[in-house]
């Protein structure tokens, strides 16, 4: 939708910017939604196992991580060695709700859109196996290119890939996640509330570098894709900055 009276911009000389650059709360976020991906790290992480979930896996990340869908990701060596991809598609709620059943999950749903949960693997063992931390340094999560309405995806039959260098490292169906969206949404809202514009990102398939034999580990100058069809592209390249320096923000 175009504002009335706004210029057109040919999208090959517009810079694009993340679709939601505000954010009331935390980005939120399902680990362990495809099995594929629980099991390959199995025996990989550090003696911070655990049995196979019975519920959905929820954890949250700093909105400080989010970049645009083609910008650096901003990579320091000093703050972690252990530099991680996860493609992922994202929901956008556009209703706010609590309780939501599975059956009025889409009625909540604004659209989709994709992200790359970068995760530094190191940090995640030393806090405890816990996530935020090893999940939310600053300006490392692309998001977007754009946010599809459901009506116009093909949900369960979209496919999400992911590259590195030209090489494929992730493909999955969104049919394949141990617990479908309207089951995640579901359980999510159980007695807490979402608002328009919250962000859930909904788990990532099998083929991470941590998993790998050797393991694979992001580094300087390397080039990430995510795609899906119907969806775009997210293309991204990690570039060296001062993530360990002090920085002073004012409020």
């Amino acid at each position: 939708m175009r504002a009335a009276g706004s210029a057109r911009v040919p999208l090959d000389e517009a810079v694009v910017g993340s679709p939601i650059i505000r954010f009331r709360r935390d980005v939120l976020c399902c680990g362990w939604n495809y099995w594929d991906h629980f099991y390959e790290s199995e025996g990989k992480r550090e003696g911070q196992d655990v049995p196979r979930p019975h519920g959905p896996t929820f954890f949250t990340k700093s909105p400080e991580t989010v970049i645009g869908p083609f910008d650096d990701i901003a990579f320091d060596e000093r703050v972690s060695k252990k530099w991680d991809y996860e493609a992922e598609i994202a929901i956008v709620f556009g209703k706010a709700g609590r309780s939501i059943p599975a059956d009025c999950a889409w009625d909540h749903v604004f659209g989709l859109t994709l992200a790359n949960d970068v995760s530094q693997r190191d940090l995640q063992r030393r806090h405890g196996g816990q996530w935020l931390k090893g999940k939310s340094i600053d300006r490392t999560m692309p998001l977007g290119p754009v946010i599809v309405t459901p009506d116009e995806l093909d949900v369960p039959n979209l496919r999400i890939e992911l590259t590195l260098n030209g090489q494929t490292m992730q493909s999955a169906l969104v049919g394949q996640m141990a617990f479908p969206i309207e089951e995640l949404i579901a359980e999510l809202t159980f007695g807490m509330t979402v608002h328009p514009g919250d962000v859930l990102l909904t788990g990532t398939p099998s083929g991470i570098g941590n998993a790998r034999e050797p393991q694979v580990f992001l580094k300087e100058s390397d080039e990430v894709v995510v795609r899906a069809s119907g969806i775009g592209e997210l293309r991204n390249r990690l570039v060296k900055a001062d993530l360990a320096g002090r920085s002073s923000v004012a409020l």
